[in-house]
């Protein structure tokens, strides 16, 4: 509205020449439609003040009905962890002497099993040296009867070869000559 006066006085003030009839009716067109602008604006934030008030009320109402449901849950929760802060301290206390314990027993076994370990390869080397020692002195005696029985049945049966032999001559000379004298015939 100030605008409107303010712009309406400095029109007066003009000299008439200088302003014609058609264009003081734009100026006072253009002026109302000024003047209707702000009005309008004036309006529109009159009612984003009024929403905003709403907005703000209906909002520290569910902020309220929140802290007034919510109290009770946070005052619940806090004695919870009050009581059981004690207990998960010691829930954690026997947690870490049980991994000291664990963690010794673990050594104490590594140091067993590796004892063992040692003991048992020392025991397979024994082992493995006397069945070495047992399968070879077997293959020697399996040698020496093998050459002990073989040697003297070579001889025999040479010398049986060499018996039947003469035994066959003598005896196909005391029958006379045979059929087949080529078979026989000593070639002498």
């Amino acid at each position: 509205m100030e605008a409107m006066r303010i712009v309406m006085s400095g029109m007066w003030l003009q000299d008439a020449d200088s302003l014609s009839s058609g264009n003081s009716r734009l100026l006072m067109v253009f002026v109302g439609m000024v003047a209707v602008a702000l009005i309008a604006q004036a309006i529109a934030l009159i009612a984003m003040a009024v929403g905003a008030a709403k907005t703000r009320k209906r909002g520290l109402e569910i902020f309220e009905e929140i802290r007034a449901k919510m109290m009770p849950v946070l005052e619940n929760s806090h004695g919870f962890i009050q009581e059981t802060t004690p207990k998960i301290r010691i829930i954690t206390d026997n947690l870490v002497e049980t991994s000291h314990l664990v963690r010794a027993k673990a050594v104490e076994f590594d140091a067993t099993a590796s004892d063992l370990n040692s003991k048992t390869r020392a025991q397979v080397d024994r082992v493995d040296g006397m069945v070495t020692s047992v399968l070879n002195t077997t293959n020697d005696i399996s040698e020496t009867v093998t050459r002990g029985i073989k040697v003297p049945l070579r001889e025999v049966s040479g010398l049986v070869n060499g018996l039947k032999a003469g035994i066959e001559v003598l005896v196909g000379r005391a029958k006379g000559p045979s059929r087949n004298s080529r078979d026989t015939d000593p070639g002498w």
